[in-house]
């Protein structure tokens, strides 16, 4: 686990106090990466330092973004702790879960994890932005954890995750990830896998999945040169049935364009 490559994303937090408590929690961890979904100018800057105490310079090189997918766009994978299952939210894993997910990964990449609003968690949409779901459990009398807590308690899985030894794989980034979705769905559609909606369905489960697995460039670059081929061969195959099923002047139907096996596919 390399603790320098971990990424702790704190979205539209509405207490500067709590953000001192979250630096003071990372702090105590070794993680001192901090972006802010949100403004700088929202926040008492002294609030912030009281609670931060000797961990205020997290916050004096915080980053402030526009949105979850612009600051997690340089990391391999970004992870939203959340209680709420998305429609379409997979396996929602335990905080030492994904530490061990995390730990190959962040040797070579940066690893984000976002937390949510204090009042009212990762919206649906905003966890739709991840790639994989993190939960704490918790009583189910009290469930609510506070934001600085639920950053001690992934950051100390992560701390204690740092001694395992990864696989040396170097994971592209989302930003670069992205592309490969793209090609997938668009080659997809050009074969006509999807009708009238499931693309954007589709693109998310391929970021979800290609994300967890920790893809290099190499391998990234593979699937998109295998997606590309096939959709170039059905397209050139489509080709090949629509001119045999031409009617040629006699009536017949010319069998020459579909090779030996009549099947199409030359």
């Amino acid at each position: 686990m390399n603790l320098k490559n971990i990424v702790i994303v704190l979205t539209n937090p509405d207490e500067s106090r709590n953000v001192g408590a979250v630096c003071r929690a990372m702090a105590n961890n070794g993680i001192t990466t901090l972006r802010i979904v949100g403004k700088k100018e929202k926040f008492d800057e002294e609030r912030v330092r009281i609670l931060a105490i000797h961990a205020a310079y997290i916050w004096e090189n915080a980053e402030f973004f526009d949105s979850i997918t612009e600051a997690t766009k340089d990391c391999a994978i970004a992870a939203g702790t959340t209680r709420r299952r998305g429609k379409k939210r997979g396996k929602l894993l335990l905080p030492e879960e994904f530490a061990e997910n995390a730990n190959a990964i962040s040797e070579n990449a940066k690893v984000a994890v976002v937390f949510g609003n204090e009042r009212t968690g990762l919206t649906e949409e905003e966890i739709d932005e991840c790639t994989m779901g993190v939960t704490i459990p918790s009583d189910e009398g009290f469930a609510s954890l506070n934001l600085s807590h639920a950053v001690q308690i992934v950051s100390y899985q992560l701390f204690r995750t740092q001694s395992r030894q990864s696989n040396g794989i170097k994971p592209v980034a989302l930003g670069r990830l992205d592309k490969t979705v793209d090609t997938i769905a668009e080659d997809l559609q050009k074969i006509g896998f999807f009708k009238v909606a499931g693309k954007d369905d589709m693109k998310r489960f391929w970021r979800d999945v290609l994300s967890r697995a920790g893809i290099s460039e190499g391998e990234a670059a593979y699937i998109e040169q295998t997606f590309n081929k096939a959709a170039g061969l059905a397209g050139k195959n489509r080709i090949l049935i629509d001119t045999a099923d031409t009617p040629q002047n006699d009536g017949s139907i010319n069998l020459d364009v579909l090779g030996k096996n009549q099947t199409g596919i030359v």
